[in-house]
């Protein structure tokens, strides 16, 4: 991404008093790397290798999958019926809508719904999505959130730095649907939610003590979505 880029990008997503604000100034160094990979790079300009973005297609679609056991057991884990109608809701449109969505989208790309379903599972996936419902486990909703947050908010991030710098290549981009899907208002809205999710949970089970804790949290898991990065340029 350029050095020019629209400051205000990140600041549309979460606002600056915002706990995911927090939590990612306390590791920006890690922030940077995800999103400024050499995967987002490229598929800024449009370089990035086809089997590339075919090996990141056909590992999101197993992410996803794990993504809707997580919001299983964000279910699980609320204290309250309108947390709990909240991940129902998400659980619900991942399995009935995002997965149809994903297959028709990676079907565009040559990928079959026969092969991705038979996909092997890369280390780099298992790493994240282990790692996320690990801290659902272990922890409370808002390690759960914590954990997710560097995926759900971080794309809404990436995809509205890639549409808005003047660098990004769209015409003739193979991957402008890609920034576009991510920088669209549904997918900016689905983050503006996570982001005050996060700061709702915070009111009631948060405190200044936990910060520490979740801010380790948060950094890890940005770790394990930049090495998700890195599994797509292996491709």
């Amino acid at each position: 991404m350029a050095e020019n880029q629209p400051p205000a990008a990140a600041e549309a997503v979460a606002g600056a008093d915002s706990l995911f604000a927090r939590l990612k100034a306390a590791g920006l160094d890690d922030w940077e790397r995800y999103t400024g990979h050499a995967f987002v790079r490229r598929l800024a300009d449009g370089s990035l290798p086809e089997a590339c973005f075919r090996r990141y297609l056909g590992q999101d679609y197993l992410f996803l999958i794990h993504l809707a056991r997580a919001y299983g057991l964000a279910v699980y884990k609320s204290e309250s019926l309108a947390d709990m109608r909240r991940a129902a809701a998400s659980l619900m449109a991942i399995l009935d809508v995002e997965m149809k969505l994903h297959v028709e989208y990676c079907a565009g790309w040559g990928l079959g719904e026969a092969e991705i379903t038979t996909l092997e599972e890369a280390r780099e996936t298992m790493a994240y999505t282990r790692y996320v419902i690990e801290k659902g486990l272990a922890g409370d909703l808002l390690d759960l959130h914590v954990a997710l947050a560097p995926c759900i908010v971080g794309y809404a991030e990436i995809g509205l730095r890639l549409k808005t710098d003047p660098a990004t290549r769209l015409d003739g981009n193979p991957y402008r649907s890609w920034i576009e899907m991510y920088a669209g208002g549904d997918y900016q809205e689905l983050a503006r939610a996570e982001v005050a999710a996060l700061d709702r949970l915070s009111e009631t089970r948060g405190g200044p003590g936990r910060f520490d804790s979740l801010a380790r949290t948060f950094r890890e898991a940005t770790r394990l979505e930049a090495a998700f990065w890195d599994m797509g340029l292996d491709g």
